[in-house]
């Protein structure tokens, strides 16, 4: 089973973003999501459990830099070249424009999705 980067639907896009996922990959999604350097994930996750997300992210980091922070509040910059896995509990702010492939578990993606979706809409 594959699927080009460019033939994975478009889940979400704006200026500069664009974020593609698929599910039916054994129980996960497949994302490919290109984010703008300053791209901070913090205030969308508000009013999710420790205002975090509370998904698992298996990846690798294409282009760009990214800042990971993690509810015990350590921290990580996962870079060009790096293979990652993020547990629950996390939150990230883009730090250089980004390119990257993720595996997340369908369901908690979904819900975490869903949640950044209304956050959105109501930060207008």
């Amino acid at each position: 089973m594959k699927i080009n980067q460019e033939d994975i639907p478009v889940a979400m896009q704006n200026d500069g973003t664009i974020m593609r996922n698929l599910a039916g990959y054994g129980g996960m999604t497949v994302a490919y999501n290109e984010l703008p350097a300053g791209t901070d994930f913090t205030p969308l996750l508000k009013g999710l459990q420790n205002d975090s997300c509370h998904c698992p992210h298996w990846g690798y980091i294409v282009e760009g830099t990214m800042r990971v922070i993690y509810d015990d509040g350590s921290e990580e910059v996962l870079r060009a070249g790096d293979v990652f896995y993020m547990p629950p509990g996390h939150t990230a702010i883009v730090e250089e424009n980004l390119k990257m492939i993720d595996f997340s578990p369908s369901q908690e993606l979904e819900e975490v999705l869903g949640h950044v979706g209304k956050m959105m809409a109501e930060l207008g």
